[in-house]
C-alpha cells in the first residue's frame, strides 16, 4: 500500500511551511502530495461541497487555495523522490493548451513526479465567475483530455474537435515518455466511467465517513466494467482513496483494489507536523507495505 496526503497545499499555503511539508512526508515514506484546486471560490454559491458538513468550502475560504501546479513546482525543487498530484484540477475552466504546457514543463523538471488528477467540478458559479460554459463540461472534459495527449505525444498535434480545435502547431517540451498520468477524479457514475475508459488512475471524491464502504466497491465496479468494455486492462488504472489511517482496516482498501489510501495531516506547525508524519510513516506506512490490491482492478 502507498500513501499520500490531501489538501497539502491549503494546510500548509506558506513556502516555509510548503517545503517541511514535502521533505517531511518524503521522508516518512509518503508517496505522493495532493493539491486541490479551485481558482476562485465566489461569495455566494450553492453549498454542494462534501467535505464539510455545511456543504460552504469554509476551511478553503479562509486558508485559500494556492496555484497546484505553482506550489508543486517550488516543493519539487525541495524534494527529490515524492510525487505530486492535482487533486483535483478543474480542467474544464482552464485552457487545455496552457495547462498541456504547463504540466508537461513541471513533469520534465520534477523528472517524472507529476500526476495531473482532473474533474470537472460542481460549482456552476465558479464557471459563471471565470466566464466558461457550464453545460456540456462532461464532453469537453474528454476532448481536453485527448487534445493534451496528443500535444504531449506528438512532435506536431493538430485536434478538431466540437470544444477544442487548432491546426498543426509545436508543443514543447515534451514530459517524460510522452505523457503526463492522468487521473480521473469525482464520484458520479460518469467519473467512474470516464476513469475506466480513458484514465490512468481514479481517486473517488468519498470523505473519509462510513459511507466509503459502502460507495466505494460500487465505484470501483463501474471502473472495471468500462475498462473491460473500452478493452483496457482494469489492473492498469491506478486506485487511490481516503478512508483510514489505520494500518489494519488498510487490508479492506487492498481487498477492493485501492492501490493507495491519503490522509490529511493535522498538524498546525512544522515541529508538529514532523512528529505527526514520522510517526504515521514508523506505525502504519512501515506496517502496510506488503498490502496490495487482491481483487482484480
Amino acid at each position: 500500500m502507498k500513501w499520500g496526503t490531501v489538501f497539502s497545499s491549503t494546510i500548509f499555503p506558506g513556502p516555509d511551511e510548503a517545503a517541511a511539508l514535502g521533505e517531511i512526508a518524503e521522508e516518512a515514506g509518503f508517496d505522493v502530495l495532493c493539491a486541490p484546486e479551485h481558482i476562485v471560490i465566489p461569495v455566494e454559491y450553492v453549498p454542494q461541497y462534501e467535505a464539510s458538513k455545511t456543504g460552504k468550502m469554509d476551511q478553503l475560504e479562509r486558508s485559500g487555495v494556492p496555484d497546484p501546479l505553482i506550489w508543486f513546482a517550488f516543493v519539487a525543487a525541495r524534494t527529490n523522490r515524492i510525487k505530486f498530484c492535482t487533486g483535483v484540477m478543474l480542467l474544464t475552466e482552464r485552457s487545455p493548451l496552457h495547462t498541456a504546457k504547463e504540466a508537461a514543463t513541471l513533469h520534465m523538471l520534477s523528472k517524472g513526479r507529476l500526476q495531473l488528477g482532473v474533474g470537472a467540478g460542481w460549482c456552476k458559479e465558479e464557471y459563471d465567475a471565470l466566464g466558461v460554459s457550464w453545460p456540456n463540461r462532461g464532453k469537453r472534459l474528454d476532448e481536453y483530455i485527448e487534445a493534451m495527449r496528443l500535444l504531449w505525444k506528438e512532435p506536431v498535434a493538430s485536434y478538431d474537435g466540437e470544444f477544442v480545435k487548432f491546426q498543426p502547431i509545436y508543443s514543447d517540451p515534451k514530459p517524460p515518455g510522452g505523457a503526463v498520468p492522468i487521473v480521473i477524479g469525482g464520484n458520479s457514475d460518469a467519473a467512474c466511467r470516464r476513469a475506466g475508459k480513458i484514465g490512468d488512475g481514479y481517486f473517488p471524491a468519498i470523505f473519509p465517513t462510513e459511507r466509503i464502504y459502502e460507495d466505494l466497491p460500487k465505484q470501483l465496479a463501474i471502473v472495471r466494467a468500462a475498462a473491460i468494455e473500452a478493452g483496457r486492462n482494469p489492473d492498469a488504472i491506478e486506485i487511490t482513496s481516503g478512508g483510514t489511517r489505520s494500518p489494519e482496516k488498510a487490508k479492506w482498501f487492498a481487498d477492493q483494489g485501492v492501490h493507495r489510501l491519503t490522509i490529511a495531516p493535522h498538524a498546525k506547525t512544522i515541529p508538529a507536523l514532523r512528529d505527526e508524519l514520522m510517526r504515521f510513516g514508523d506505525e502504519v506506512i512501515d506496517k502496510t507495505r506488503d498490502l496490495g490490491p487482491k481483487v482484480a482492478v
